[in-house]
């Protein structure tokens, strides 16, 4: 019987202990489900304060198309190119894709409300793809109101898996969102464009998107969506966008002067590898750059940098390839100092460099 009670009483406990776990699991159950229920289950928030800020652009250009000499009279033909923008500021400037206005003779915005507005190009620079534009407010209505604004995000807290919405004109279809996620950051190499740092996404990205919005779940511009890789034409998963802090720094100049000068260093070099680094007698895991030539009258000759100098940061930004340097020092204005580190032979290197404009007709190739 002592043993039957206390079998009893164990079989109590363990059914009381059962109903306790139970409980504890539906509640935490029932938390989560409240934490889902009061999250961002839809993003058509952010899509209602970005959207009205993606605007339609259509820039024609018209082409002589030449005939036989002894032909006195040249035909024209008008060409139309489709692509998307967005408001960046009130007084109506707006950025798109420059490939998307390369040559235009007339450019028309359409609105998200519908309003068709002339717009003219402030500056574009085809090295990184994106122009500035503006619009004439004079030919709105007096009601029409102030033009609505995108708020610009941070591209450099992104990501891999963040959520992203793409936002444009596909195919001229009309205002189109479709969603995906930052598949990848820093993407170069692409032969898209000169200087390359674009953020790749899974988001629909088809002709039509170029120069459109590539928004967070908050509604903020994080990229502007510049071209996919596909061999049928259409979306293959692969779109690439260029991150909005690459973005504000080329607007600004594009606004302040009509065109880009870029920082240049005056260097020639190749990426390390294993071989390179033991004959350094470095660390044969070493990521960095050797210089192989550096020009005379060069920021880097200047700055006493010679060639068998190994780069492995400039500011904050660790340099594992020669295309980190390009990105690295094209993003810097021209005449700001920055600090070169890495390796001269076994010592350590630490140098100021003020840096110098980088040739707009572009240097050799190899030229940092």
């Amino acid at each position: 019987m002592q043993y039957m009670r206390n079998q009893s009483t164990s079989l109590y406990f363990l059914i009381a202990a059962v109903v306790v776990v139970g409980a504890s699991i539906m509640t935490t159950l029932a938390q989560a489900s409240g934490a889902r229920s009061n999250g961002p289950v839809s993003y058509a928030d952010a899509v209602e304060r970005a959207a009205p800020a993606v605007v339609n652009v259509f820039a024609s250009r018209v082409l002589e198309r030449q005939f036989a000499p002894r032909m006195r009279s040249n035909r024209q033909r008008r060409e139309e190119n489709r692509g998307s923008g967005v408001i960046v500021d009130v007084k109506g400037y707006i950025v798109t894709s420059s490939h998307v206005v390369q040559g235009a003779h007339r450019i028309e915005v359409v609105l998200h409300s519908g309003e068709r507005l002339q717009a003219t190009i402030v500056g574009s620079d085809s090295d990184s793809d994106v122009a500035v534009l503006h619009v004439d407010l004079s030919e709105r209505r007096a009601k029409a109101g102030p033009l609505p604004v995108i708020t610009l995000g941070a591209s450099s807290s992104l990501r891999v898996g963040d959520v992203v919405l793409a936002i444009g004109n596909p195919f001229g279809v009309g205002q189109t969102v479709t969603m995906g996620v930052v598949s990848a950051t820093g993407r170069s190499h692409l032969g898209i464009s000169k200087f390359e740092n674009f953020i790749q996404t899974d988001a629909s990205i088809n002709p039509g998107n170029s120069g459109g919005a590539l928004i967070d779940a908050r509604g903020e511009l994080v990229a502007i969506n510049a071209a996919i890789f596909s061999r049928s034409g259409g979306s293959q998963g692969i779109g690439f966008a260029i991150p909005v802090d690459m973005v504000r720094g080329i607007m600004r100049q594009l606004l302040d002067s009509g065109s880009v000068s870029r920082g240049w260093l005056g260097i020639g070099g190749e990426n390390m590898t294993a071989v390179l680094a033991d004959s350094f007698g470095l660390d044969p895991d070493m990521q960095g750059v050797l210089i192989t030539q550096v020009y005379n009258k060069g920021a880097a000759g200047e700055a006493g940098l010679r060639p068998g100098d190994v780069i492995t940061r400039i500011d904050e930004t660790a340099i594992n390839s020669s295309f980190d340097i390009v990105n690295t020092v094209a993003s810097k204005a021209v005449g700001s100092d920055v600090r070169i580190q890495g390796w001269r032979g076994t010592a350590p290197l630490d140098l100021p460099v003020t840096l110098q404009e980088r040739e707009r007709s572009g240097e050799e190739q190899g030229t940092r």
